[in-house]
């Protein structure tokens, strides 16, 4: 358990470690490469950390050794068949993503994690493999892990993504497309939420060496034939976690600077910024920096979420900073997450006195300030988003607790030292 100190004010320069996002999506590519790359400033999480041992198992040689710089030694494509399963415990993305890595191997493969894992769905990324001749299954039958995938490589041709709700189902197929033994076609049927990840993983697709086109809807996709070619890549900082400090900034009236976050920024998260702008936060940028000015008084907004749903969580404690109802939109994807966010983010602000509202796809929460809010002990659900939100209410309100807070490390494994240098 943590207990945060409310603070007066706040006049600090932050650095926040590479893009998680960013890094998971270099290294698949750096895997599947020809030839040697060098990751600069990635991320050093557990997230990462089970990525790169799957990879590992995969046959790929990875040099970590070095924080600032790893170096991958790519398989062309040639994936080799682990003597174990792929453990990967509560990491989304890699789940995703190695999934279809797999699928270009020769072999039997088992991928699977922890409980939330077995609990989070991946039935239409399966169904898309399908259409490129993938034998894959739910040993469960419950479209979600532990999966088996007896592998021979990816036919290519057509295939359709039944839905977009998740990003990285998109993401995953396009990664390994270029592999395909024939050129790839590949149609996602209905809306495409979070499209700044799609266009994140498109962007490292081009850095390493392959063009996909696609239509401006991000609907349809054609993917040549190719190999990923070795490079020097760097990460940018990462935006998701910068949220917390910018927003520490807009709740506090303090001023905030995350130094390594660029703009123009391949992160969708990056959008928060604007969001704060909105409710009346000042914004500067420069020398690869934003900075965030907090104001006397936070306005309530309403912001459409679909493609930064991992920055919700933290407008959602900022809005119960703001005079005024907030609506949070098209965030119905969060209840797929490493928990239930959208409930979740509802039932933790009403423990603080937060007057909060949950719908099946937004959350509505009606401000007053900060008012009459007080301490309580704060659930995480193994969830490091959750954590790193509650944070910043902390540095408004007395006695808030947060339990289950090593789960950071999933993302952001010094996050509470760097949070309380920001606050001394």
């Amino acid at each position: 358990m943590i207990e945060i100190n409310p603070v007066p004010s706040l006049d600090a320069v932050v650095h926040v470690p590479g893009s998680k996002s960013l890094t998971q999506r270099a290294l698949i590519a750096a895997a599947l490469a020809k030839g040697e790359s060098v990751l600069l400033g990635p991320l050093a999480s557990e997230d990462t950390h089970y990525t790169m041992t799957a990879l590992r198992q995969m046959g790929i040689a990875i040099d970590d050794t070095n924080p600032a710089a790893w170096t991958v030694r790519g398989c062309a494509g040639k994936v080799q068949t682990p003597a174990q399963d792929i453990f990967l415990g509560n990491n989304g993305t890699a789940t995703r993503f190695l999934t279809s890595v797999a699928a270009l191997g020769h072999g039997r493969f088992r991928i699977t994690g922890g409980e939330r894992m077995a609990q989070r769905p991946i039935a239409p990324l399966m169904q898309a493999l399908q259409g490129w001749q993938v034998q894959i299954s739910s040993e469960a039958g419950t479209g979600c892990p532990p999966l088996r995938i007896d592998a021979d490589g990816l036919a290519g041709g057509k295939t359709v993504l039944p839905e977009g709700k998740s990003s990285q189902y998109l993401s995953s197929l396009l990664l390994v497309a270029p592999y395909a033994k024939q050129f790839a076609e590949l149609t996602v049927q209905g809306e495409v939420l979070s499209k700044p990840y799609v266009e994140m993983t498109l962007a490292v697709m081009a850095d390493f060496g392959i063009l996909v086109e696609t239509a401006p809807s991000l609907a349809d996709f054609r993917i040549p034939q190719g190999c990923y070619k070795g490079t020097r890549y760097s990460v940018e900082g990462d935006a998701s976690g910068a949220s917390y400090f910018w927003a520490a900034a807009a709740v506090t009236g303090g001023k905030v600077t995350v130094a390594n976050v660029p703009t123009p920024s391949l992160q969708g998260d990056t959008g928060l910024v604007q969001l704060l702008a909105r409710m009346g936060c000042e914004i500067s940028r420069a020398q690869g920096g934003i900075t965030i000015q907090g104001p006397q008084q936070l306005r309530a907004i309403e912001a459409d979420m679909g493609n930064m749903p991992d920055v919700a969580p933290t407008l959602a404690v900022v809005a119960a900073f703001a005079h005024g109802t907030t609506v949070i939109s098209n965030i119905a994807h969060l209840r797929i997450k490493e928990c239930d966010r959208l409930s979740v983010m509802v039932n933790e602000l009403r423990k603080l006195g937060v007057k909060a509202e949950e719908e099946h796809d937004r959350m509505i929460i009606h401000g007053q300030g900060g008012e009459d809010l007080h301490g309580a002990d704060i659930a995480t659900y193994e969830d490091h988003r959750i954590a790193m939100c509650f944070a910043v209410a902390g540095l408004r309100v007395p006695d808030v607790r947060i339990h289950g807070e090593e789960c950071v490390a999933k993302s952001f494994p010094d996050f509470w030292k760097r949070w309380q240098v920001m606050a001394a």
